[in-house]
């Protein structure tokens, strides 16, 4: 801008010559300036300092915080723009931050990001271009840290509801409370041996450090198998909101199999195409949760037709315990139901199934708009018949005494919730 006005100013001079020697003037003041700011910022002794502090991973779907922290160690006030090199996942090509820092003093500034794909992210170095009090030039400093961040299932929303399912009547309706003593592998206590206790729980180990007899005591087993299954065909490739239902599946499963393992039952899951694969195995131990996880980050869609009969043949082999088997799929049509149906109907008749399907949320939208013209009349009726026709999927789902769970993708995780929780104050499982 200064430029700007000397050039016009030597050009006005040829018409006005008297202003000449005062342009000059400007001119060499200007030079100056440039010549001070150069040595402020590039021969002074000070500096800037930044550091990026990232978590150890990001959570899929949700906002997460970046935070920056920058130190001026100039003997002067800067103004700084900071430009982070975000993970190409995120395709944003204008962040940037601006701020003035007095001399010796440190400012702390935080972003939120939101991956929507699990995987590795890697975010490159830190830029910042200070400039000094006259604003004449930019000292550019780069920081060099890279990294790179796991984005793994969404355990922010695991945290979120682990709260909501744990509060007032919610945590009642999940907990059987009656307990008897019994002979499972389940063990309750070590007690003082009364007549009538069974001889043969009688741990000799405590009976010998304590000087008299002691016996195990049993509860019954109250943990049921959770199946999460979820279909990885290319039907869960659709996405709502930038992420995939696959996606919105996985982060439904690590939610509810942490919900479950607080509910005393026992976890597990796998995932079905044309294959078995991703299997994890209902149990309750502590590091149940971690291999879940880590098993929910690997998976990814295959794009091929999922093979329903496989799914079937697989559950009757290895699921010898009546188990509460959460399906998660996708049906968009009845003729689509219909191919499957009889697998289904032979998987509930040995456990509890739940299928879960997702409502088409872009159609519910356009068929609640105001039509304008004839074709818009026809285009919704074609949306409203096929919204209709996700109703009768659950009827006829329904009618044979499969539970269903018909949700928009971002319900999917409360409503799981909720079925989860009904199943169990009802005592289905």
């Amino acid at each position: 801008m200064v430029l700007t006005a000397l050039i016009l100013g030597f050009l006005l001079s040829f018409i006005f010559q008297n202003v000449l020697s005062a342009i000059r003037i400007l001119f060499f003041v200007f030079i100056l300036l440039i010549v001070v700011d150069f040595l402020l910022l590039f021969l002074s002794k000070g500096n800037i300092h930044a550091e990026r502090i990232l978590p150890d991973k990001l959570s899929n779907g949700d906002d997460n915080p970046i935070e920056i922290k920058l130190a001026n160690k100039y003997l002067f006030k800067i103004t700084a723009t900071l430009i982070d090199e975000l993970p190409f996942q995120f395709q944003k090509r204008d962040f940037g931050l601006n701020s003035e820092i007095k001399s010796g003093s440190a400012k702390s500034y935080s972003y939120k990001v939101r991956p929507t794909e699990r995987g590795v992210y890697s975010f490159g170095s830190l830029n910042v271009f200070a400039s000094s009090p006259l604003g004449l030039l930019s000292k550019k400093f780069t920081f060099d840290t890279s990294k790179e961040i796991p984005v793994y299932p969404s355990f922010l929303q695991l945290r979120k509801y682990d709260l909501i399912a744990f509060t007032n009547r919610l945590f009642e309706y999940g907990l059987k409370k009656i307990r008897r003593i019994g002979h499972t592998m389940e063990f309750e206590q070590i007690k003082d041996y009364i007549q009538g206790d069974d001889i043969r729980n009688i741990n000799w180990k405590a009976t010998a450090k304590k000087g008299q007899l002691m016996v195990n005591q049993f509860q019954d087993e109250k943990s049921q198998p959770i199946y999460s299954v979820i279909d990885k065909g290319r039907v869960m490739k659709m996405p709502f909101d930038e992420l995939s239902l696959l996606d919105y599946a996985i982060n439904a499963t690590l939610v509810i199999s942490n919900i479950a393992l607080k509910k005393n039952d026992k976890a597990g899951m796998f995932s079905f195409s044309n294959s078995i694969e991703n299997r994890v195995a209902a149990e309750r131990r502590s590091s149940q949760m971690n291999l879940i996880l880590e098993t929910l980050y690997n998976l990814e869609t295959n794009f091929v037709e999922s093979d329903f009969s496989r799914l079937y043949i697989d559950i009757k082999r290895n699921l010898n315990q009546r188990s509460l088997i959460l399906l998660y799929t996708n049906f968009e049509t009845l003729d689509a139901l219909n191919r499957q149906l009889p697998y289904l109907q032979a998987i509930s008749k040995q456990h509890l199934l739940v299928v879960i399907f997702f409502e088409n949320t872009e159609l519910l939208e356009f068929a609640d708009k105001k039509a304008e013209s004839t074709q818009q009349i026809f285009e919704q009726t074609i949306a409203e018949k096929f919204i209709y026709e996700k109703k009768l999927i659950v009827n006829e789902l329904r009618k044979y005494g499969i539970q269903t769970i018909l949700t928009k993708p971002e319900n999917l995780t409360i409503n799981t919730i909720n079925k989860y929780l009904e199943i169990k104050a009802r005592g289905l499982i």
